[in-house]
């Protein structure tokens, strides 16, 4: 039996940097995948024997066979060469997956589970990839809910007539919605699949029922939309708020004409007294 559990540590993870500190010598690009073996995990572990992790770019990574205490002392050792990780916040976003060796004919795929008779080269790699990119979904997916939360203050002010934010809290709103964008469609490459998949049919079928099974199509689609309508209601506000901003300098020139109309007849007045 082989038990996986996902985590998220953060937005990013350098895949070189790491690979390096594990006595891996090899170019990662950012699409590619890293596996800690056993020999790998000597570095942190006592007993490595029967455990692996896949570490993604996007910041997640996916144990085998750890417990949680196992999982700490990776996240910490992982924490070594990059300092940004937050290690108390290793478990908020998590998910867990097994296989079990069963003696039946065919593979059965549940919630949690796949029994099969024989545990195959890319079992583990499209388990891990579906894993990952769901906690990762489900970390941006409160993101987004927070977003939503700041947005739904901006369509009260608009009730109220209310345009009075400033120019820095707008962008600041704006920049968290792109910036939350680029993590779904760059960071978790939820566009991507796995390179086994076009090389090996079955590994291919897996990930789409497995995809399927974890909604990550769907989810990422909800998401999608929702920013979109953030970005819908920033867009409008913002407008609006340069409209009235306009307005006001409008009014300031035209005060400003005026005023300097009637000093003129004031000056033009005195003048012609004398």
């Amino acid at each position: 039996m082989l038990e996986f559990k996902a985590v998220v540590l953060g937005r990013e993870i350098d895949l070189n940097k790491t690979a390096q500190h594990f006595g891996i010598n090899q170019k990662f690009q950012w699409e590619d995948l890293l596996i800690l073996n056993e020999t790998c995990l000597a570095r942190v572990l006592n007993e490595p024997e029967g455990r692996s992790v896949y570490v993604f770019s996007f910041g997640a990574l996916v144990f085998v066979n750890f417990s949680e205490l196992g999982i700490v002392q990776v996240v910490k050792y992982i924490q070594q060469i990059q300092p940004e990780i937050d290690i108390n916040k290793c478990f908020d976003f998590a998910d867990e997956f097994t296989i079990k060796i069963s003696q039946d004919k065919e593979d059965v795929l549940t919630n949690d589970i796949l029994s099969t008779r024989l545990v195959e080269p890319y079992h583990g790699e499209i388990i891990a990839t579906v894993l990952a990119k769901s906690v990762a979904l489900e970390r941006n997916e409160v993101r987004i809910d927070k977003l939503l939360d700041d947005a739904e203050n901006i369509v009260d002010l608009l009730e109220q007539g209310k345009l009075n934010v400033s120019d820095d809290k707008l962008a600041k709103i704006i920049a968290n919605i792109f910036r939350y964008k680029f993590n779904t469609i760059s960071y978790i490459q939820m566009l991507d699949k796995p390179y086994i998949t076009w090389v090996n049919e079955q590994a291919g079928q897996l990930f789409t029922r497995m995809s399927a099974l974890f909604e990550l199509d769907d989810r990422y689609n909800k998401i999608r939309l929702k920013s979109e309508t953030l970005m819908d209601i920033t867009n409008a506000f913002s407008g609006l708020a340069h409209s009235r901003r306009g307005t006001r300098l409008e009014w300031a020139v035209i005060v400003l004409i005026g005023i300097e109309i009637v000093l003129s007849i004031v000056i033009s007045f005195f003048g012609g007294a004398h």
